[in-house]
């Protein structure tokens, strides 16, 4: 693992932020996960974009030129050599004094991480996933609109929790209206006669760079939309699964106990195909 903070390169230990800082003390900040494939980071643009966007809708300035960002992301992933990794690019309000307040905070931080992720290990997504309706629900958007990529993840920890302590690999999250929203830290996706369909973002679904991705590679090759889902949906369809620039593509084996389809999952595998061929077109390679 390699951490770019404040123009050095080094080890996690090297990154001293302090106990003051705002991101830490009330999660104030923002963040991106990037994933890099075949040495190649995978829509580095796009993803400062929405990072930047985050940063704007919580009136929190950048410290850095997006321009600069993206050096040194490049420069962390070159520092860290593997072909294959995770990127977590974090931006804090900065030092400030206790309270919640955040005018005292002068001066933003930020900082870059690249190492790997294992969500979930090979012999999971070899079985596929067994999936937890949380009892946990997602915010309103009118509270905590999840198009900000913020530091604020308790509620997706809780679900996460829940599942785990229940021996189950993750856990689904719904909104208050009882539509599918996504994963602890992952898009949702199902399959209807071939059809590919994920929750919209007014729902509550994270706008994600891979499941942009997805869908543009479905639509390529069939059909696919954006659509409201239950979870009576998701146990008729013929395929479901997870996918996010950490967790990759995985599949659900079953939700709540019950199996999901009939054991082939031909879209999912097509679609694994396609994001790899498209990843290696739109990286930038280091």
């Amino acid at each position: 693992m390699k951490v770019w903070y404040r123009h050095a390169i080094g080890d996690a230990r090297s990154c001293r932020l302090s106990v003051l800082d705002h991101g830490l003390l009330y999660g104030d900040g923002v963040f991106e996960g990037i994933r890099i494939t075949a040495r190649r980071i995978f829509r580095l643009s796009d993803h400062l974009a929405r990072f930047a966007a985050s940063a704007r809708a919580i009136g929190l300035e950048l410290p850095y030129a997006l321009d600069d960002i993206t050096q040194a992301v490049i420069d962390t992933a070159r520092a860290h050599g593997a072909d294959d990794a995770y990127v977590r690019l974090v931006a804090t309000r900065g030092v400030g004094e206790l309270g919640v307040d955040p005018s005292s905070c002068r001066e933003p931080e930020l900082f870059c991480i690249v190492g790997s992720l294992k969500m979930f290990p090979p012999e999971l997504r070899a079985r596929g996933l067994r999936l937890l309706t949380s009892a946990w629900r997602r915010p309103p958007l009118d509270a905590l609109d999840p198009q900000v990529k913020s530091l604020n993840y308790l509620n997706n920890v809780l679900v996460k929790r829940d599942a785990r302590s229940k021996g189950y690999d993750d856990g689904l999250i719904l909104n208050a209206h009882g539509r599918v929203t996504e994963a602890s830290g992952a898009n949702v996706f199902a399959v209807f006669d071939g059809v590919l369909v994920t929750p919209p973002t007014v729902d509550g679904a994270l706008p994600g760079i891979t499941r942009d991705t997805l869908l543009r590679c479905q639509r390529a090759q069939g059909v696919a939309e954006a659509r409201s889902l239950s979870r009576y949906d998701l146990l008729c369809a013929d395929e479901v699964f997870l996918a996010g620039s950490g967790a990759g593509i995985v599949n659900v084996a079953s939700l709540d106990d019950t199996a999901i389809g009939s054991g082939a999952r031909p879209v999912a595998a097509a679609l694994t195909a396609a994001y790899r061929e498209y990843a290696h077109v739109h990286g930038i390679s280091f």
